[in-house]
C-alpha cells in the first residue's frame, strides 16, 4: 500500500495544523488530520462556480470573488465561464496555500494564478466583502462546512444577519452568491430570504461516482 506523502504544513490563526498531502497523484488538504478536500472529489467545487456565475454572456467584464483558493478547481471553472474580460479576486487567508498551489500543484491548477485575470489577496474573504460595496457580480464561498457547522468558529460571521447584509451590499444588481455546505441547511434559505435574496438550494455529489448527493449549495440572487 502506497502511503500518503506529507508535502507541507502550516498553522491557521487559531493554531490548528493545516497540511497538504499527496497520494498516487492526487492532492489533499487536511485540518488537524481531518481531510477537507481532495483533487479526486471536485464535483461540488465546480458546481459552486457554475451556480454563482450564471451571468454567462450577459456581463461583459464580470467581477468575481472567490473565498478560499483550496486546490483551485472553483477558480478553474470560473475562468472558463467568465471570459477574457473578467476580474477574478481570490481571497486566501493562508499565504502558504497560495505557495503550495504555485509550487507543489502547478500542473494541477497552480498555473491559473499567473492568469492576468486573477488577483490573489491574502485576506479573510469577510474583509473583502466588507470593503467591496457594489463591486461583485458573483461571490463563491467555500470557506467552511456550512451555515451552522464550523471548522473555524470565526467563519460564522459570514452567515450571520450582518454578514449576509454585507454580502448583499457587495453584489451588483443581478449578482449572485453561492455557499458550499457539507449538509442540508433548510433554515439558511430563510436567512437568505430575510437578507433580501432570491434563494435556491441545489444537491451536489462529492464525486462523479457517488450514489447520493451528500452536499448542498445555497444560492442567493440580488434583484437586477
Amino acid at each position: 500500500m502506497i502511503p500518503f506523502r506529507n508535502l507541507a504544513e502550516t498553522r491557521t490563526p487559531d493554531g490548528s495544523r493545516f497540511s497538504l498531502h499527496e497520494h498516487e497523484g492526487e492532492y489533499f488538504l487536511k485540518l488537524n488530520g481531518r481531510q477537507l478536500m481532495g483533487s479526486n472529489s471536485t464535483v461540488s467545487e465546480l458546481l459552486l462556480a457554475d451556480l454563482a456565475c450564471k451571468f454567462r454572456n450577459t456581463v461583459k467584464r464580470p467581477s468575481v470573488l472567490i473565498g478560499g483558493l483550496g486546490l483551485g478547481f472553483s477558480l478553474r471553472r470560473v475562468l472558463e465561464i467568465a471570459g477574457q474580460g473578467a476580474l477574478v479576486e481570490v481571497a486566501e487567508l493562508l499565504p502558504e496555500v497560495v505557495a503550495w498551489n504555485r509550487n507543489f500543484m502547478r500542473e494541477l491548477n497552480g498555473k491559473l494564478l499567473d492568469d492576468p485575470r486573477v488577483h490573489v489577496v491574502t485576506l479573510d474573504v469577510f474583509d473583502c466583502i466588507k470593503n467591496g460595496v457594489g463591486r461583485y457580480d458573483a461571490i463563491l464561498l467555500d470557506v467552511d462546512n456550512g451555515p451552522t457547522s464550523f471548522v473555524q468558529p470565526e467563519n460564522s460571521r459570514l452567515y450571520s444577519k450582518r454578514g449576509l447584509a454585507m454580502i448583499h451590499r457587495s453584489l451588483r444588481p443581478g449578482g449572485r452568491v453561492a455557499f458550499w455546505s457539507a449538509d442540508r441547511e433548510p433554515a439558511f434559505l430563510t436567512s437568505l430570504a430575510r437578507a433580501g435574496f432570491r434563494t435556491e438550494e441545489f444537491e451536489a455529489k462529492p464525486h462523479e461516482r457517488a450514489k447520493r448527493a451528500a452536499h448542498r449549495i445555497y444560492v442567493g440572487a440580488v434583484a437586477g
